[in-house]
């Protein structure tokens, strides 16, 4: 199987919407809303996409200032291809494209919460979530 990674080649909506249906973060993203899928994907500044021909079937969606940290917002891999080292690679290309200044910092899904530790990562204990149907 081949597959080809690509920093920041734009993707459709429709692109990643199907990718995230078939993705266990689908059931958390607004797959019904075209203007919160626009947004998302025009509002993120580093996406690291892997694709098989012109099928994408992956991608790390972030926000990052390029220096200090890095938000990886979606971490998705099409689940017909799923532990063949993709998602690894995204986060190992989007490592490599931040830098060495840039922490990489994620809130992991429930389905993936055991993923991310053997790739290196640490659990914080600091993380906090104000919802969006919360006020301060």
């Amino acid at each position: 199987m081949s597959v080809e990674y690509v920093v920041n080649r734009p993707i459709t909506r429709q692109q990643f919407t199907e990718l995230l249906s078939h993705t266990s973060l689908g059931e958390r993203r607004p797959l019904d809303d075209s203007d919160c899928l626009d947004s998302m994907l025009a509002n993120a500044n580093l996406l690291v996409t892997a694709w098989q021909g012109e099928t994408l079937i992956g991608l790390a969606r972030s926000l990052t200032d390029f220096s200090f940290a890095c938000y990886l917002s979606d971490l998705a891999v099409h689940e017909d291809f799923q532990r063949l080292g993709i998602g690894r690679e995204l986060i190992r290309r989007t490592q490599q494209t931040l830098g060495q200044k840039t922490k990489l910092i994620l809130l992991a899904a429930p389905a993936a919460a055991e993923y991310y530790g053997p790739l290196g990562f640490e659990k914080s204990e600091r993380c906090w979530v104000l919802e969006r149907s919360s006020e301060i």
